[in-house]
């Protein structure tokens, strides 16, 4: 994964948990969303880390 995309997961991951942490004492429920929705973005930049390395690594077994 290029560091691009790795800054994009990390930064969006820590706005959502901080947008959370505020909406905890305003609502729970939203709270809750959020934090699932942190927790969907962490995984899914590690579902497409793997694919691109698994990727990468077909295209170096291949013979030129």
């Amino acid at each position: 994964m290029g560091k691009g995309l790795s800054l994009w997961f990390a930064c969006s991951s820590i706005l959502i948990l901080t947008a959370a942490s505020i909406s905890i004492s305003y609502n729970i429920w939203l709270a809750l969303l959020l934090g699932i929705l942190c927790i969907l973005n962490i995984g899914w930049g590690f579902i497409l880390k793997a694919r691109l390395r698994r990727k990468a690594e077909a295209r170096a077994q291949q013979p030129s």
